[in-house]
C-alpha cells in the first residue's frame, strides 16, 4: 500500500519519539510515512525544517497540516484513531484540539527534560 499521510516529526524530542513509536505500532496498513526531521531536511517538503521542528507538521491528500490538523491527518489514516480524525475536521472540535496543543508546545521542553 502507498502511504496516504506523511508526517515529519522531531526525532530529537523524546516525547515525540514515544508519540511516533506508537502510532508506528497502530499504522498496521503503513498508510504513513514517519520522516524523522532532527535527522535532517526533506527536499521533498515545501516547510522550513525549523518550522517542522517547532510544530507537528503532516500532509494528507497533498495538503500541508500543522498542529493539531497535522495530528488530525495522521489520526484519520489509522482505522482506530479515525473517528477522532473525522471529528476534528469539524471547526470547533479543531478550535479545541488546537487550544490544547498550544498548551502542550509551552510545556514541551519542561517534559522533554522529565522523559530525556
Amino acid at each position: 500500500m502507498t502511504a496516504l499521510v506523511k508526517v515529519w516529526y522531531d526525532g530529537a524530542c523524546p516525547l515525540c519519539l514515544r508519540e511516533i513509536a506508537l502510532m508506528r505500532r497502530l499504522d498496521r496498513r503503513g498508510a504513513i510515512t514517519f520522516i524523522d526531521v532532527a535527522a535532517g531536511a526533506d527536499p521533498s517538503c515545501p516547510v522550513d525544517r525549523g518550522q517542522l521542528l517547532a510544530r507537528f507538521h503532516a500532509e494528507e491528500d497533498g495538503v500541508i497540516h500543522d498542529g493539531a490538523a497535522a495530528f488530525a491527518a495522521m489520526w484519520r489514516a489509522i482505522p482506530v484513531l479515525r473517528p477522532l480524525g473525522l471529528a476534528a475536521r469539524n471547526p470547533l472540535a479543531l478550535k479545541v484540539l488546537e487550544a490544547a496543543y498550544i498548551r502542550f508546545l509551552r510545556l514541551r521542553p519542561r517534559l522533554q527534560r522529565f522523559f530525556a
